[in-house]
């Protein structure tokens, strides 16, 4: 396999950097889109990233992404990926709902745990992205078909992994201009569910997978996003922490005044039914106050980015009676 894809690589690579220094701008969707976005003209440039240094030769314009946060972050700088990984959430494959305007043209290069290399190489990547913890085996093959920026992590690193995405792509004004506007609106939004309530409600975050149910802690992408809201969090949940999880005979520990719900499976695969069923669940404030919301687990779970971020702000105004402050 790496003999064949190292091969494919050199005559791919040559090809994509001839094309890539004709058009001298990256585009929306590679060499078919007719939107061009902005970036800067500081190529080439190295990236220092989780695996190492990579140099990038030109702005990117055929970008291959391996995980959701990737695809929320280059999306939202105005470029379609070639390709990307059909998530893991996604178990009948495609890419998130919320993206679908944005992924018309996206070629699915296999499931996120096993992404298919000579698919990826017959896209003509200029640019991969993905991170450590989830290909770092893969690393050197992806490396061999075209410039492969890596973060650390995902989830509660969101933020930051999006400043390396947009060095990488050349669009660092464009994603520093976003965060800041989101977290302006964040904040606002904030402001308002107090200046409402009359003091900070507590906010819980029920996720229903396979397995035991996770009360979802600080440090997670939604997380940070209701950090950045500046909601309370109930006791389960305020530590600076992945999550907790818990039986049914545990669920009373999600109570709050405000309760959020997502299933990453199933009901049969997960204990949902099991957990409101118990007797501690019709107990809980959030429920006895009609407070308990069902939100799309590819959004406050797996979107890890601004643009999932600006949809559980939403939900959040949604669920509290607060109007969503404009966005700037």
């Amino acid at each position: 396999m790496k003999t064949t894809i190292r091969g494919a690589a050199a005559v791919l690579a040559a090809a994509t950097l001839a094309a890539t220094a004709a058009c001298g701008a990256a585009t929306a969707t590679g060499d078919t889109a007719e939107q061009q976005v902005h970036v800067t003209d500081a190529f080439p440039r190295t990236i220092t990233h989780a695996m190492g240094e990579t140099e990038i030769p030109a702005p990117p314009a055929r970008v291959v992404v391996l995980d959701s946060g990737e695809l929320d972050d280059v999306t939202l700088l105005g470029i379609e990926p070639v390709g990307a990984v059909a998530p893991h959430f996604k178990s009948g494959g495609g890419f998130p709902e919320y993206l679908s305007s944005m992924t018309e043209n996206t070629e699915d290069v296999g499931p996120m745990e096993e992404p298919d290399l000579e698919k990826i190489a017959a896209l003509a990547p200029d640019l991969i992205l993905s991170s450590k913890i989830r290909h770092e085996a893969i690393y050197e093959d992806l490396a061999a078909i075209a410039p492969t920026v890596f973060t650390e992590t995902t989830g509660v690193a969101w933020k930051e992994n999006l400043a390396v995405h947009a060095e990488a792509l050349g669009l660092e004004d464009e994603a520093a201009a976003a965060l800041t506007a989101y977290e302006n609106r964040a904040a606002e939004l904030g402001t308002a569910i107090q200046a409402a309530y009359g003091e900070v409600p507590t906010v819980s975050i029920v996720r229903f997978v396979a397995g035991p149910t996770r009360l979802y802690q600080k440090a997670t992408f939604s997380g940070v996003i209701l950090e950045d809201v500046g909601v309370a969090r109930p006791e389960s949940q305020d530590v600076d922490d992945f999550a907790l999880e818990v039986g049914p005979e545990q669920i009373d520990l999600a109570d709050a005044d405000f309760l959020f719900v997502t299933a990453a499976d199933v009901p049969e695969n997960t204990e949902q039914e099991a957990a409101m069923d118990n007797p501690l669940w019709a107990e809980m404030e959030a429920v006895k106050n009609d407070r308990v919301f069902n939100v799309q687990d590819e959004i406050w779970m797996s979107g890890i980015g601004i643009q999932a971020a600006r949809l559980v702000l939403a939900d959040l105004a949604n669920a509290t009676g607060v109007e969503l402050p404009d966005a700037e």
